[in-house]
């Protein structure tokens, strides 16, 4: 299958690349690498792989290169983290909309006039941003409160961009909905403000990366967002991919919408604590808590049930194999400058 993915440069996107031409698919990549700048990729050099620097409202652009693809991944979008819903509220919601819906009036000219199939859009856990039923099941966010940040409303508006687009045009369409996603890859953005969180500037206000620089440099008390008892559920950005690629190969993706996460939750303090007993084995943890930002979310908390009967999905990783990975790429990142 020839696959154009947009935001291909991203975080996500580096690990999905590389998942589908492993599996056996060509694909064509659009980034207009606004958040890392450029950057290198293990598979650039691929015979199956194209890459477009170009802006993804672009849509005849989009359209010349989606008239050859049977399936379209948009993932391309404004992100980061929590401090940047913030920071970027306007664009988070105007900007993430323009792309989206160049996206999909390609999309549909495809799927009226060439040989696109289908697309599959990147949602996000956000959705749940107001959840009150836990764990969270597809279809809840529908049930719940909308969500409160500019972010997560924009990215349920991506879900009704699937639904708008199917009931008129029949557009068939997948959403995949990752949850917490940690791996390699991930530096600081160009558009980031300098936050400080006690004495170290903030990588990008994403967990993982954020509380493994504090440790690196030495930060002791730890400082954390709010009490520590916010829930997430940190997946393995390999796992998602995977699950991403189901989302995209499954016939009985066809129309649904799947939540992508590992089943364990963990606090942020059990995941702080996790985290210096790797870098400081032998150094007594000690922390403070910082004033949390608005839209710090306390419970997060998926069911997963719907993508393991339907797909086949599990995301296996567990939190210490991910962090065996990613702690030795930050260090060595915070050598080079990249965070």
């Amino acid at each position: 299958m020839k696959i154009l993915v947009t935001g291909s440069a991203g975080f996500i996107c580096g690990y999905l690349v590389e998942e589908l031409l492993q599996n056996g698919h060509a694909v064509i990549g659009i980034d207009n690498y606004s958040k890392y700048g450029k950057v290198k990729k293990s598979y650039d050099e691929h015979p199956d792989y194209q890459f477009y620097q170009h802006d993804m409202k672009d849509v005849d652009f989009i359209k010349e290169y989606a008239a050859d693809c049977e399936h379209i991944v948009a993932a391309a979008a404004m992100i980061g983290g929590i401090s940047y819903f913030h920071e970027q509220a306007y664009e988070l919601l105007a900007e993430n909309e323009r792309i989206l819906a160049a996206t999909f009036d390609a999309a549909i000219w495809a799927y009226k006039t060439k040989k696109l199939q289908k697309i599959t859009a990147l949602s996000s856990s956000m959705v749940y941003e107001c959840a009150t039923s836990f764990p969270s099941e597809e279809g809840d966010q529908r049930k719940c409160p909308p969500p409160l940040s500019t972010y997560g409303f924009q990215k349920l508006a991506s879900e009704y961009y699937c639904q708008g687009a199917f009931e008129q045009y029949g557009l068939p369409y997948t959403i995949a909905r990752p949850f917490n996603c940690v791996g390699i890859g991930e530096k600081r953005a160009l558009c980031d403000k300098e936050i400080y969180s006690g004495n170290v500037t903030l990588a990008m206000s994403h967990v993982v990366p954020d509380l493994v620089q504090k440790v690196v440099r030495g930060q002791d008390p730890l400082h954390i967002l709010g009490s520590g008892n916010q829930i997430r559920h940190y997946t393995y950005a390999g796992d998602l991919a995977r699950g991403i690629r189901l989302c995209i190969e499954h016939p009985r993706a066809l129309n649904e919408d799947f939540n992508l996460s590992t089943p364990d939750s963990t606090t942020v303090l059990e995941l702080a604590k996790t985290v210096w007993k790797k870098i400081n084995p032998d150094k007594p943890f000690r922390y403070v808590s910082e004033e949390p930002y608005k839209y710090d979310v306390q419970k997060r908390v998926p069911s997963v049930q719907k993508a393991k009967d339907l797909l086949g999905f599990s995301a296996d990783t567990k939190l210490d194999a991910i962090l065996d990975e990613v702690i030795p790429w930050i260090v060595e990142q915070i050598k080079v400058g990249g965070i």
